[in-house]
């Protein structure tokens, strides 16, 4: 399993924000990062997920799907952290 960042900017009017959560929450373990930020754990590669999400995003609306690895350096809630060192 890869660990993914999904990064996002919805700036639409109407934004589709809780149904890209919505979605991202159901079909991945996940781990909230910041405020458009999440960790994800697939078996997909990035173009894959990001083609799942483009349904979710208008043209002027902005998202990048990284892939995570270690080392990292950060500092968050214990949850987020423990997410992390389980997945990467």
């Amino acid at each position: 399993m890869a660990a993914l960042l999904v990064t996002y900017d919805l700036n639409s009017p109407g934004q589709r924000h809780a149904d890209l959560l919505e979605f991202l929450k159901k079909t991945f373990a996940w781990a909230k990062l910041s405020e458009s930020s999440y960790a994800i754990s697939t078996n997909k590669t990035p173009a894959q997920v990001f083609a799942q999400l483009k349904p979710y995003i208008d043209k002027n609306d902005q998202i990048y799907v990284l892939t995570l690895s270690r080392p990292y350096m950060g500092l968050g809630k214990k949850e987020v952290n423990d997410w992390l060192e389980k997945h990467l």
